[in-house]
């Protein structure tokens, strides 16, 4: 194995998503899989799949490509940028759309490939990320989606927690349910899908307080941390360790606690403040913010403190564990969403896929 390392628990992602998608199919709710913490990683997506999930949603295109052979439909969950719908047709069977300009755009180059390309029209219902904010303007947009060959319109979705940390709630996903009610009455159409936003609407389900008709949740980090976001609670039966970081000692000396000299900042534009702990016994592991963030990573080992990192030195306080680390040895790490994300698309970090306990093969992403 190469280090630095993150190893992929692919057993235990699989009995996540088998889980999420047993509580949500008990509420009629569909479960997209999220794989965009991944970097395309198509063993990931296989173990999203064989745990139950039928549509994989993901924001980049170049994903996507990498999922091309796999018998679920894609999603592409980033609203298309406009230069980049001829290959949005071509690898995502449905795509987010809040600009009529850009349906269009899908319209063209669908029917171009003899296609019908299924739009979720993303409705704003207070965190102001994408999506359209003002009734009025949702029929105007239906309307006009109505006339275009080449596109269906699905369903309706929305975002929360991303942007402006909008806890999801009956009353704003209800105003979804509402919003689909009256786009059915006024152009006399089925809409079969309501997205209801991603795991932090797991929160509603976890109170019983889901609106009825909300059936689809766009959703990630449930399935590869075991977490309601929001609550920031433990899903019963899943796993929180499926992501570890692995990294290798380069330095261990007993140092100071705090620097000497004027302090200024530091190459991150902060500056640090220390504690004078007396002297202790610190590593230096071969990882940095370049590949990992130290704020989103606790260490296996609990007598293990992170003291902070550079670019690509992780600094550690090692003094509790006496003799137990040379340099050379390693030390795994588990990590949250944030840590996972950098260290997945990170070139610098070698991903090794674990089964049944032993690690079993490099995943590389994109294949």
């Amino acid at each position: 194995m190469k280090y630095p390392a993150i190893e992929i628990n692919l057993s235990k992602i699989r009995r996540n998503t088998e889980i999420v998608v047993n509580i949500c199919k008990n509420y009629g709710i569909d479960v997209v899989g999220v794989t965009k913490v991944s970097n395309g990683s198509v063993d990931l997506a296989k173990a999203y799949i064989e745990g139950g999930v039928r549509i994989l949603g993901d924001s980049r295109i170049e994903n996507l490509k990498a999922y091309e052979s796999l018998p679920v439909k894609k999603m592409l969950i980033r609203i298309p940028m406009l230069s980049e719908a001829e290959d949005v047709v071509r690898y995502a069977d449905i795509s987010l759309n809040s600009e009529i300009e850009v349906i269009r755009a899908l319209s063209r180059e669908a029917e171009k490939i003899g296609k019908v390309h299924e739009i979720i029209l993303m409705i704003d219902v207070g965190d102001l990320r994408e999506g359209i904010y003002y009734e009025n303007e949702v029929f105007e947009t239906v309307e006009e989606i109505l006339k275009l060959k080449g596109v269906k319109l699905t369903g309706i979705g929305t975002n929360l927690t991303c942007f402006g940390a909008i806890i999801p709630s009956r009353e704003n996903l209800g105003r979804l349910v509402d919003i689909k009610d009256k786009i059915e009455r006024k152009f006399n159409i089925s809409i079969e899908v309501i997205s209801g936003g991603n795991s932090s609407s797991l929160c509603l389900i976890q109170k019983d307080e889901m609106p009825k008709g909300i059936n689809q949740l766009r959703i990630g980090t449930a399935l590869i941390l075991g977490l309601i976001e929001v609550t920031w609670t433990r899903i019963p039966g899943t796993y929180i360790d499926a992501f570890k970081l692995i990294a290798e000692i380069v330095e261990i000396k007993r140092k100071p606690s705090k620097p000497i000299g004027e302090v200024a900042m530091d190459a991150f534009r902060n500056v640090p403040v220390f504690e004078d702990e007396g002297e202790m016994i610190r590593a230096i592991c071969a990882v940095g913010k370049q590949d990992c963030d130290p704020n989103f990573m606790e260490p296996v080992d609990k007598r293990i403190r992170i003291l902070g990192s550079s670019s690509d030195h992780l600094i550690l306080d090692i003094t509790k564990c006496k003799d137990d680390y040379k340099v050379g040895d390693t030390i795994s790490f588990v990590l949250d969403y944030v840590a996972i994300l950098r260290c997945m698309t990170s070139n610098h970090i070698n991903k090794y896929a674990v089964e049944k306990g032993k690690v079993a093969y490099a995943v590389e992403e994109g294949k």
